[in-house]
């Protein structure tokens, strides 16, 4: 099997609800991987990209997070309908979406863990 171009992480991680940190899933994660999935299909993409629930990120103020690898691009916020412009932009042409990119002096930082978004 040829290796992957390109493996996106989505965390769909669940938290009691009223939890200070909030959590992905209940910002609509499971529809923005449903909708990664749906695109790597109809883009016949199977074994060329790759994306894979996962637990947490660690980047909740940002949820629902995700990150692609191998560039090891961070994004947040991400919704449903984000999910395209990140296959044509990033995916296919290696352009990173920069609205959506997670600040990287936000990244593993104690205020990207705990909600809400830090300021810019």
């Amino acid at each position: 099997m040829p290796n992957l171009k390109h493996h996106v992480f989505i965390c769909t991680n669940e938290r009691e609800p009223g939890s200070p940190r909030g959590c992905c899933a209940s910002r609509g994660a499971a529809a923005v991987r449903e909708r990664f999935k749906e695109e790597v299909g109809k883009r016949k993409l199977k074994g060329i990209v790759r994306a894979n629930q996962s637990g947490c990120l660690d980047q909740c103020a940002y949820g629902p997070t995700i990150v692609v690898y191998p560039e090891g691009v961070w994004y947040g916020c991400v919704q449903p309908d984000d999910v395209s412009e990140i296959f044509d932009s990033h995916l296919d042409k290696g352009q990173i979406v920069e609205r959506l990119v997670i600040p990287e002096r936000h990244l593993n930082t104690p205020a990207a863990a705990m909600g809400p978004k830090p300021e810019a």
